[in-house]
């Protein structure tokens, strides 16, 4: 049995016993399993969850890829299909995951101005209904970016498949459909991310079948029973003030609290995808270095 960059003590086994994995791709591979069998409900503390989740396993992945018996394989695969794919991927988790770094900036930065005019209760109800108005224009240009993400992240996934591993040791199969599953996870995941965002939901509970099955966000309903994200909480409560076009002490508070809440989720967020995106340039830097030396 020949030797595999991911084993080299393989010579010495039977060709009727299979090579083990390597530990550290058994790991993302447990990792992995945790978050698919994540909750698939679209509440906060889910998402909140699913993104500590890819954390776990995009630092099992930057670990893996450090392996220096994974970089063999790199070079030893730096012609084929999958490892074109694999950098493409890499740079199209950087595109999404600053997407959605993006939407939470601008959201956070619209809800603290409008926080500051409630408190210092600057101005009267013309002025209150005039930022409620422009915090809603913010929401509808961020919904707009979220949007044209997704499709593009739809659009560059059509034609995603499984590279074909004919005649492969079973290593390095094994390697490149973790890497592969790993892509899928994290887009999913950043995918439900940004239409939690957005106040939308998504229609199918399950993301894991292809990448080229993702839809496009729906229009966000005005109920405040139709999801469980507090930016639609907040989008219906604001709708709500704009409606009535009152400012009585209690649609007030109803509105802070939503925002207070709203901001909260967002530096939660926020934390986790800084963390995933600093992983993800070192991933991505590892591979451009082991690939052009």
């Amino acid at each position: 049995m020949a030797s595999s960059p991911l084993n080299p003590k393989s010579h010495s086994r039977s060709n009727s016993l299979p090579s083990r994995p390597h530990p550290l791709i058994l790991n993302c591979n447990e990792q992995l399993e945790s978050l698919r069998a994540s909750n698939e409900t679209s509440s906060s503390s889910s998402l909140r969850h699913k993104v500590g989740g890819l954390q776990d396993l995009i630092e099992c992945v930057e670990k893996l890829i450090q392996l220096p018996l994974t970089q063999d394989v790199l070079v030893h695969e730096h012609q084929e299909k999958w490892v074109d794919e694999l950098l493409d991927g890499s740079l199209r988790l950087l595109d999404v995951c600053t997407a959605a770094k993006d939407a939470l900036l601008h959201t956070k930065e619209c809800t603290r101005e409008l926080q500051s005019m409630i408190r210092r209760k600057r101005g009267g109800e013309v002025e209150l209904i005039a930022e409620v108005k422009k915090f809603l224009t913010s929401r509808k240009v961020v919904k707009k970016a979220i949007s044209k993400a997704l499709a593009n992240l739809n659009g560059t996934s059509k034609n995603y498949n499984i590279s074909s591993t004919t005649n492969k040791s079973h290593q390095t199969e094994a390697l490149i459909s973790i890497l592969q599953e790993v892509e899928v996870a994290t887009l999913s995941t950043f995918q439900s991310l940004l239409q939690f965002i957005s106040g939308s939901t998504q229609s199918k509970a399950n993301r894991w079948l292809s990448i080229s099955q993702l839809i496009q966000p729906k229009r966000v309903a005005c109920s405040l029973a139709a999801d469980e994200s507090e930016f639609a909480l907040v989008d219906a409560a604001l709708q709500s003030f704009i409606f009535t076009k009152t400012c009585k002490f209690e649609d007030i508070n109803n509105l802070q609290n939503h925002l207070e809440k709203m901001e909260s989720c967002i530096q939660d967020f926020e934390e986790g995808l800084e963390f995933l995106f600093r992983r993800l340039i070192k991933i991505r830097v590892s591979l451009l270095n082991v690939l052009n030396h």
